[in-house]
């Protein structure tokens, strides 16, 4: 896996290359805030399980690092963040109109990249999670009533947001097997994407900003709805419930007042809920994968599912 990762590596310089320096500027920077590429991984040990790996499988992974990537940068602009795995994110060093564009950039390339594989089943399942995406986005600017923001609301934002491209990584592993096999690793990517972006809601609440690269309350900071907080609603006193209206109501909070929700959220028991609604996702991720053949490319698969609901970034 680890070389072929690397060839992933090589794969996404190729595919971004340009011969423009404002674009390679920011594709450097870009490359250097790369995360861990997991959805990657993913893709690949998926495409490993039959045991016969597929060579196309590492462009299609470059594609879908791609493709993460431009909606990370996206993201960034729309909510006029300035850190990203603890480094300066491209909309705070260059400006907002670098941001989307450069997002585009990516999109673009990726779908150049596709067009040059003629993988036209690789081409439905990127678009339909690309859809997706753009969906949870704009479910997510009309989420800022907490109070009117249920646990359905929820569940369907995420889906959009992060479990639709883990589930296309999946399925785009799989697209060298049978229909049913196709059908199966899709269920098993959306499981784990729930699990793991639940996970990374909690986050915001119990991680670190050395940790996780931002300052415990960001989502809170930037005024976004997640479980902990849909869930501590149910359980909030009236003054409690009040203090978090008028917290919705403040275009720039204060940090005492964004600690005073994550102190009314822990009281209200939001994050052990959260916590086994997550573990609950994997425990279906897992279930999954049960009756395939025993081989490494299992077992890491399996590793990442644990991995997604017990990290600490």
């Amino acid at each position: 896996m680890e070389e072929r990762l690397e060839a992933v590596k090589e794969e996404i310089r190729r595919i971004v290359l340009s011969d423009f320096h404002r674009i390679e500027e920011v594709n450097d920077y870009l490359l250097l805030m790369r995360g861990k590429l997991f959805r990657p991984t993913l893709l690949l040990l998926v495409d490993g399980l039959d045991g016969t790996p597929d060579e196309e499988a590492v462009s299609l992974a470059a594609v879908v690092e791609l493709v993460h990537l431009a909606t990370l940068v996206h993201d960034d602009a729309v909510d006029h963040s300035v850190l990203r795995r603890g480094l300066p994110t491209v909309n705070a060093l260059w400006t907002h109109q670098v941001a989307i564009i450069m997002g585009d950039y990516l999109y673009s390339r990726s779908v150049m990249e596709l067009a040059r594989l003629g993988n036209m089943e690789a081409v439905r399942s990127l678009a339909r999670a690309s859809n997706s995406m753009s969906q949870g986005e704009m479910r997510q600017l009309t989420s800022y009533d907490a109070l009117d923001f249920n646990e359905e609301d929820y569940y369907q934002l995420i889906a959009c947001k992060t479990a639709s491209l883990m589930e296309a990584a999946c399925e785009m592993g799989a697209l060298g097997g049978g229909e049913e096999h196709r059908r199966r690793m899709a269920a098993f990517g959306h499981d784990l994407g729930m699990a793991f972006q639940i996970a990374d809601d909690l986050l915001d609440y119990t991680g670190s900003k050395e940790e996780t690269g931002k300052p415990t309350g960001h989502d809170l900071r930037e005024r976004k709805v997640t479980l902990p907080l849909v869930e501590a609603l149910r359980r909030v006193s009236k003054p409690q419930r009040e203090t978090i209206r008028t917290f919705f109501t403040r275009v720039d909070p204060s940090e005492e007042e964004i600690q005073e929700v994550v102190e009314i959220v822990r009281e209200a028991r939001g994050l052990e809920y959260a916590e086994a609604k997550a573990r609950e996702f994997a425990s279906r991720a897992r279930a999954g994968l049960s009756g395939l053949p025993q081989n490494p490319y299992l077992e890491q698969l399996l590793a990442a599912v644990d991995y997604a609901v017990e990290r600490t970034r």
